[in-house]
């Protein structure tokens, strides 16, 4: 496999392609080869070591010190093996990317000789400096003390000459500063719930894991580009910019012909993903030109969570060895699609059963209905909760958007399984079944995995669709961190699993027979959920009428959608299975709103710059060529030019007009962001810049746009959407 790269100091239509061997070529010779899995435990560990740290990951045990040298020592040899020279902790704080600080294997000896040394106590634990980080109020500036705390679920991995070990951060007081502890915690509660749910069906049920699908949609824009485009480079979107003529109506971009040097981009992504265990399976072209996507095999969800974050950062890096620079924003371009992060999700045993797939007789089949009804539960009592995890204000720009599921939280489940879930509330009610209601439930209950067969097609529109043996969360952003919603989605199906227990527990102490006490207890979940599902259009007005009779919420303002987290509901969900505690959720959320205010604080910043003085000087400079011309015009035909000219006065009084607004809107702008940085606290900020801010970038762009139809094309300085959605 010949990876291509060119160099990003060449102009974007003259790259000489540098070609990169790998060194083998077949897939499993090199799959991992970075990664401390678990193979290479087993080569550098000792037997107990290698148990100790087994044990930890399945069943969250401590490593104790003496144990955590070993491991220390092992996996520095496997590393310097690679050349790694240094090591680092690598971690998930509240920035919305990743954090390391690398440290060497230079040790002193006690007679002033240096060593290679790494010990547990540097494997276990770190103290990065935590006052720079956002923790929403948990840490003073003075209090600069927080750990990170090594992750074993997740393996340690080498890149260039760095052995980064995957970590949790907390505070100097045990407060999560990061992504991924109350991922970690959700997951610890789905595992004790679901397996309680479990017993019910197979006592030989240890455990339980949720399991993620990532699939990442990104743009690629020719590095040349994007750095004539401060708008995208500040932003990661463009601020302005009217329409391309060609664009997407084609549908001709989706699935077709891998440009080459994309192509090239794309197989040194996948080579490095896969060293690195990252099990990257599919590729392709997506709707929008310049637009793409990978996705890897499902995984473990913590895991999948650290290797999408991993996988980012390499795209990155390696899209500037082929001259791109890759854009993860929601929607950098207006009116085209944008990019999500589709999260399929599944719950799967230790004995391998996915709990979310139909099994091959009734027993199994109830199972499978009971875990498809428990969720639809939990995302209908949650769903202010879930729309807050993914509703940002980079989302916001696609949510709704004729590309992406709406603000309006539903569930689709396919004809066939909502049939099913009818048949149910009808048949069971609060006195005992008949022999025959009992026989024909289950022979129906029975058919589940023929009647699915030809029936999973999935529902683009729905922000929560089944597939046939998962669920797909296509809400999430592409610029977002899979941790939170996934944090929200485990926790609020390991609360109502937990409910769920104990009423079936409730009813069998009455002396129901525990299968009637299921199918009972069920029939309250369909009934109770049932304005969640919905099989239609999410796009169309009528499901937004239909939505509100129903009693769904629709929030598309960031600031309200974030106040969620502060519910009643929601702190009683994340207090009652141990996710955050009220301090921490309130910490986090203070994070949220100061990186909403940023985030438009800086996108206001940005084109208010470019407007005043890229886009006023540029048409201001065109409108003089065209008063020139028209005075011109005067000396030379005298009576005649009143004829001549007109359309040329008219192009310079909408100029000036437009100039005029541009100017005005700005200054505006600036007034308003002005007075909303006075207001506190963070929440009153944040619906400010909501109110009265944010309206101000579409109003400016709407002039600017009508601008760039107007001004002579090669005095207008910012490269235009045709040429940065056709540049590869």
């Amino acid at each position: 496999m010949a990876i291509i790269r060119f160099s990003a100091l060449e102009t974007v239509n003259h790259r000489k392609p540098v070609e990169v061997v790998p060194p083998a070529k077949s897939i499993t010779d090199y799959f991992g080869k970075n990664v401390f899995d678990d193979v290479k435990m087993q080569n550098y560990l000792s037997r107990d070591a290698y148990d100790h740290v087994k044990r930890a990951i399945s069943r969250g045990t401590p490593i104790d010190r003496k144990m955590a040298d070993t491991v220390a020592i092992g996996m520095k040899a496997w590393a310097v093996e690679l050349g790694a020279t240094h090591y680092t902790h690598w971690f998930q704080p509240l920035t919305g990317g990743t954090a390391e600080k690398h440290d060497s294997f230079l040790e002193y000896t006690d007679n002033g000789s240096v060593v290679e040394s790494f010990s547990g106590k540097a494997l276990a634990q770190q103290e990065p400096d935590a006052s720079s980080f956002p923790s929403g109020g948990l840490r003073n500036t003075f209090e600069a003390r927080g750990y990170t705390a090594w992750d074993p679920s997740s393996p340690a991995f080498v890149i260039g000459d760095t052995l980064s070990i995957p970590t949790i951060f907390i505070s100097y007081t045990g407060e999560a500063l990061d992504h991924k502890t109350p991922l970690l915690r959700a997951l610890n509660a789905i595992d004790r719930a679901a397996t309680e749910v479990c017993q019910y069906f197979d006592k030989n049920v240890g455990s339980v894991r949720a399991n993620l699908g990532w699939e990442q949609e990104f743009f690629l824009v020719d590095e040349a580009l994007y750095y004539a485009r401060p708008d995208l480079a500040l932003t990661g979107r463009t601020l302005m910019g009217h329409a391309s003529a060609k664009d997407q109506q084609l549908d001709d971009h989706y699935f077709g012909s891998i440009p080459e040097r994309v192509s090239a981009f794309m197989k040194e992504l996948e080579f490095e993903s896969l060293k690195l265990g990252i099990p990257i399976k599919t590729r392709h072209n997506e709707v929008a030109p310049n637009q793409y996507e990978v996705a890897p095999i499902f995984s473990e969800c913590n895991l999948a969570v650290d290797q999408n974050v991993l996988t980012m950062e390499l795209m990155k890096r390696i899209s500037r060895h082929h001259g791109f620079r890759v854009l993860f924003h929601e929607k950098p371009f207006k009116d085209i699609n944008g990019s999500g992060k589709h999260n399929n999700w599944s719950l799967s045993t230790d004995t391998g059963v996915i709990l979310h797939s139909p099994g091959k007789n009734p027993k199994s089949n109830l199972q499978f209905l009971t875990f498809i009804v428990n969720t639809i539960k939990a995302v209908y009592d949650h769903q202010d909760l879930l729309r807050a995890s993914i509703l940002t204000a980079t989302n916001q720009h696609r949510l709704g958007a004729n590309e992406a599921p709406p603000a309006i939280l539903s569930c689709f489940l396919g004809a066939e399984v909502s049939k099913m879930l009818d048949q149910i509330e009808e048949q069971v009610t609060n006195r005992k079944m008949t022999p025959d209601e009992k026989t024909e439930l289950k022979l129906d209950i029975g058919k589940i995995p023929e009647i699915l067969l030809d029936n999973t097609d999935r529902n683009r529109t729905s922000p929560f669709a089944f597939t046939g043996n998962r669920f797909e969360f296509r809400a999430v952003g592409g610029s977002a961190n899979s941790a939170t919603p996934m944090a929200v989605l485990n926790a609020a199906v390991a609360a109502q699993l937990t409910e769920f227990s104990k009423s079936v527990e409730k009813l069998i102490a009455k002396g129901v027979k525990k299968d009637e006490a299921i199918f009972q207890v069920l029939r309250e979940l369909i009934i109770a959920s049932k304005p969640i599902r919905f099989e239609g259009d999410n796009y169309s007005e009528d499901w937004v009428r239909e939505a509100k009779k129903r009693g769904l919420t629709n929030i598309t303002d960031i600031p309200e959608a974030i106040s969620a987290f502060l519910s009643e509901s929601a702190k009683k969900l994340f207090k009652s299975i141990g996710v955050l505690g009220e301090h921490e959720l309130e910490a986090r959320v203070e994070v949220m709103y100061e990186n909403y205010i940023m985030k438009i604080q800086i996108e206001a910043r940005v084109l208010g710059d470019l407007a005043i003085n890229h886009i006023v000087p540029t048409a201001v400079k065109y409108q003089n060529v065209l008063m020139e011309n028209v005075t011109m015009l005067k000396e030379l035909y005298g009576d005649e030019y009143g004829q001549l000219s007109g359309k040329r006065v008219e192009l310079i009084r909408e100029i000036s007009d437009r100039v005029t607004q541009i100017k005005n809107l700005v200054n505006e702008m600036v007034e308003a962001r002005k007075a909303a940085n006075k207001i506190t606290p963070a929440e009153k900020r944040a619906k400010a810049y909501s109110a009265n801010v944010f309206s101000y970038l579409e109003k400016i762009r709407y002039h600017i746009d009508k601008l760039e139809l107007i001004v002579d094309d090669e005095m207008w300085p910012l490269p235009k959407y045709r040429e940065l959605l056709f540049s590869n």
